[in-house]
């Protein structure tokens, strides 16, 4: 009897030994939905026991800042599999991305958001779009770090690092190798951010070239987007940083019928979680009209993930024939074109009902769980490089308009040959030279490196010494510092970008 033969009387896997999986039922339509998908789950013979954890906007709301306590911490971290629903984090009072934090605490490194259309029987423009886009998960501005350094001024820090870029890359190709894909297409803004997104775009170069049997590009995000919106059949396998990938992976789903619909993977080496792209939707919540095609889909990929292949083949047939029939709910219903109007608990019932059934027109599902269990993602190693202190950025808080004023006043300081270079407001060089033209906040980037030798355009070594002796001086002089960044060379290459103007 192969897989898709399968009846809901005869599970092949029922003496298997259960796989214990932590799961989160979530926030808003998060109850609901998971519900749902775990009948479905049931139905189908899948080798899972569940142990429940609390976790969202009921801990955050009894006092958690962090909204999840130490049990379910445990729970996760003994299972090693996480299946969550949408979870709400309460808006204001500082509360931080639950969401984020699962992510970068249990070190899920690669979101991965495959999105397919189902026309004709959902709606799109693309019937042969099938993209997978994997999404580095723990870096970039999603790393959380902001501060108000000024009245007019509020940072955050985008963090790229070299072992996290080199990690997501590979994964990115080992996956496109391990599942028969094709190409893998590289999305950045180097020539903006020339040092972090560089940083992405060389790393990618750099492993591209051990892959030589997959096909590699790379595209500014911008018209990338504008690509893969207006032609998502051009791509197979796409990996970017955090913030871009969160914003990708919603259009390629919205095109390509319904955010709704896709799942997706949260891949670590010790933990991975498995969720629904969406939110948790309170505005529909307790209506019983939410799609759960969605956790559905991210419960195939877990399935796959923890060795019940022929499980998750038979839910994802179940579900594709349920679609075929026109068994819709109301984010996908077509008056002139689907059969029924279902709630979600119908829906479920529908997919329960075609177990065991294949689709007749679209590509039925053949998983094999040990696509993931191919991908090898090595450890990383550091390599040494010669790091030397070439100068300092002095960040002032000045209520003054003229660029010439402070700059003049700071002319004068002098700290054991460390000298002005230059002043930025808001990236663009205002001091010496600057233009009338140039509107300036508060915020001023102040560059002191050696320049004792008159090579002005070299930076030259110094002590920190030297810093701790300009601070001082400037302390002393009424200047309110708010924050320094010191200048390094690595191995002779400037570690730190250039005024705009400079």
């Amino acid at each position: 009897m192969s897989v898709l033969e399968l009846t809901k009387e005869s599970p092949r896997n029922a003496e298997m030994v259960k796989t214990k999986v932590a799961v989160a039922k979530g926030d808003g339509i998060g109850p609901e939905i998971m519900d749902a998908t775990l009948r479905i789950l049931e139905a189908a013979g899948a080798n899972i026991e569940y142990e429940f954890i609390e976790l969202g906007e009921k801990m955050y709301l009894s006092g958690n800042t962090a909204g999840i306590d130490q049990k379910a911490w445990d729970a996760i971290r003994t299972n090693k599999v996480v299946f969550k629903a949408p979870i709400t984090t309460p808006q204001g009072k500082g509360y931080k991305s639950l969401n984020v934090t699962l992510r970068k605490s249990l070190g899920l490194f690669a979101n991965v958001r495959p999105v397919e259309t189902y026309t004709p029987y959902v709606k799109s423009h693309f019937p042969n779009m099938d993209v997978v886009i994997i999404r580095e998960n723990e870096e970039d501005l999603y790393a959380g770090i902001e501060h108000r350094q000024t009245q007019d001024v509020y940072q955050c820090l985008k963090l790229i690092t070299r072992p996290g870029t080199e990690r997501i890359v590979r994964y990115a190709f080992e996956y496109a190798r391990a599942y028969g894909r094709k190409k893998v297409t590289c999305m950045i803004k180097d020539n903006i951010m020339k040092i972090t997104d560089g940083l992405f775009h060389r790393v990618f170069d750099e492993i591209a070239a051990e892959y030589p049997d997959i096909k590699s590009e790379s595209q500014i995000i911008d018209i990338g987007s504008a690509r893969l919106a207006a032609n998502p059949e051009n791509y197979d396998v796409i990996v970017t940083a955090n913030l871009y990938g969160d914003i990708i992976s919603d259009i390629a789903a919205e095109i390509g019928g319904s955010v709704g619909m896709c799942g997706s993977a949260n891949i670590g080496k010790e933990v991975a979680m498995f969720e629904a792209i969406h939110g948790s939707a309170p505005d529909i919540a307790g209506q019983g009209i939410a799609n759960p095609s969605g956790l559905i889909n991210a419960a195939v990929s877990m399935l796959a993930h923890i060795g019940q292949a022929d499980i998750a083949s038979r839910v994802k047939n179940a579900w594709l024939r349920t679609i075929e029939e026109g068994y819709h709910t109301a984010d996908i219903f077509e008056e002139d074109f689907s059969k029924k109007r279902v709630s979600t608990a119908e829906f479920a019932d529908q997919v329960i009902a075609h177990l065991g059934e294949t689709p007749r027109h679209l590509s039925q599902s053949q998983l094999n769980s040990h696509s993931d269990s191919s991908i090898h993602i090595p450890d990383y190693k550091r390599k040494t490089q010669q790091k030397e202190l070439v100068g300092v950025d002095v960040f002032i808080d000045w209520s003054g308009d003229d660029p010439e004023q402070i700059g003049d006043a700071l002319s004068t300081i002098t700290a054991d040959r460390l000298r002005l270079k230059m002043i930025t407001n808001r990236g663009v060089k205002v001091y010496p030279n600057g233009i009338s033209e140039t509107y300036c906040t508060d915020h001023w980037r102040c560059r002191f490196a050696d320049l004792s030798d008159d090579q002005k355009k070299k930076y030259n070594p110094i002590k920190h010494i030297q810093i701790i002796d300009l601070l001082t001086q400037l302390h002393e002089g009424g200047f309110d510092v708010i924050k320094t960044e010191n200048l390094y060379e690595f191995d002779g290459h400037r570690g730190f970008s250039l005024g705009q103007g400079e």
